[in-house]
């Protein structure tokens, strides 16, 4: 009777320590004040700004084309691509993801080249991965460049909010200094550019891409739980677009930015966006403090040498 007692008392503490695991990665955080960036830029409509990618019949466009939903069912998911193609520039959209039951499913907002460069393409993904029972999305950001797929360089975050209740803002600066990952206007990650390291900064004109998919074999817990079509459609809401950078010219392959005349706001070398400020820093070491779980570069079971950049 008393080992039983024990044993209850065990699972019992257990259950306990479980659920404030649990709480404290849904505790909403309040976060630190910063610059609202996304306010510095119009919206781009998306009827205007972006193109079917794939899986036409589950793109529908909202609002007179100001925002869209995307779905993902068992026949197809669905993804648009921008009209332009961008040589840096600060890239964002207010995102809705899917409530309920979401293993699997994978939403993302990202730059890449792929279409032009199969072989040596660059990529700047933030990529939102449903999950298990717990029904937690967890954010996860990627760099590739020259094709360097081979090298991960995934980090890995928890959300201060419910990002299923409304839109959120999810950002990406991309110029010649540094690419910045930013939710809501708090920066989650800073990747510089050093000549140290050039040849994994993305370096050439890349298309912004909004899609959700199947991806069951890796999205959660390593492929542990895949999407269940049981609760599908999967639908998210994109809207609030913003474009703003060097659009590149297809006939001249040359970018519409000049230096001429640059402003403080400018996305490319405007003094805001060349480097993050002391509030900016503060949040961001705020928001990987408290939220991140994953970086590459504390993986010594996948490197062996670390990349030259986690140095």
């Amino acid at each position: 009777m008393a080992s039983f007692q024990a044993k209850m008392l065990f699972m019992g503490l257990l259950i306990f320590c479980m659920a404030l695991v649990v709480s404290s990665r849904n505790r909403p955080y309040t976060p630190p004040a910063v610059a609202h960036l996304t306010d510095y830029f119009p919206p781009v409509s998306v009827d205007k700004g972006f193109s079917n990618f794939f899986g036409g019949s589950n793109i529908r466009l909202l609002s007179n084309g100001s925002m869209a939903s995307l779905a993902l069912d068992k026949s197809s998911g669905s993804g648009m691509v921008s009209k332009s193609k961008y040589y840096y520039g600060f890239f964002s959209a207010a995102i809705k993801l899917p409530s309920g039951l979401s293993p699997g499913v994978v939403v993302a907002f990202y730059l890449s080249n792929a279409d032009t460069s199969p072989h040596n393409h660059d990529e700047i993904d933030i990529e939102l991965l449903g999950h298990d029972k717990r029904n937690d999305w967890v954010l996860q950001t990627n760099i590739y460049a020259n094709g360097s797929v081979s090298t991960g360089r995934e980090e890995k975050f928890y959300f201060w909010f419910d990002p299923t209740e409304q839109h959120h803002q999810y950002s990406i600066i991309w110029n010649n200094h540094h690419i910045v990952f930013l939710v809501d206007n708090i920066p989650v990650r800073e990747f510089p550019r050093n000549s140290g390291f050039s040849s994994v900064y993305p370096s050439k004109p890349m298309s912004i891409y909004a899609t959700i998919w199947d991806g069951s074999e890796w999205a959660t817990h390593g492929g542990k739980y895949p999407v269940n079509y049981k609760y599908a459609p999967f639908v998210v809401s994109f809207a609030d677009m913003k474009l703003s950078g060097c659009i590149l010219n297809p006939t001249e392959q040359v970018s519409s930015c000049s230096k001429a005349g640059v402003s403080s706001s400018d996305p490319v070398e405007g003094a805001e966006f060349v480097r993050l400020s002391e509030k900016q820093l503060e949040a961001m070491n705020w928001a990987r403090r408290k939220l991140m779980f994953y970086s590459y570069c504390n993986d010594r079971s996948r490197f062996k040498v670390l990349p030259p950049e986690c140095k």
